[in-house]
């Protein structure tokens, strides 16, 4: 009786690890740093598990470069007021929001975002855009 617990137990640890492992943010990104993008939106990939948004904007060395940013999932974003018609290629956006570890990747993970030329914003809860 007892090998049957200990089995189903077993079992459930390995299916929860890959979710687990899923939405581990600090195996990708380093949630003590906070850095700003400003750019231009090339690609706004509205879908669930997370959506993400591609911007062109300047390195820390002043290269442009395309930075991929993840936002949450398209149904949490819908219930925020975020559709698939919210932002569209050419739009100049500000982003704020964790880097990725490896910086070569040119990743974030998005706090805020802010198109300046109408005001709309976004972001995480207890998060401001200015």
């Amino acid at each position: 009786m007892r090998s049957k617990y200990l089995g189903l137990l077993l079992g459930a640890a390995a299916v929860a690890a890959p979710v687990f492992a899923h939405h581990s943010f600090t195996a990708t990104y380093d949630e003590s740093k906070t850095v700003e993008i400003e750019g231009e939106l090339v690609q706004f990939m509205f879908r669930n598990p997370h959506a993400f948004v591609h911007v062109m904007a300047p390195d820390e060395n002043g290269e442009m470069q395309r930075w991929g940013v993840e936002w949450g999932g398209a149904g949490a974003l819908t219930g925020q007021g975020v559709t698939r018609e919210s932002l569209k290629p050419g739009d100049k956006v500000v982003i704020t929001g964790n880097p990725g570890r490896n910086a070569a990747d040119h990743r974030i993970r998005m706090r805020t975002l802010l198109r300046p030329s109408d005001g709309f914003g976004w972001g995480q809860r207890g998060e401001t855009f200015d």
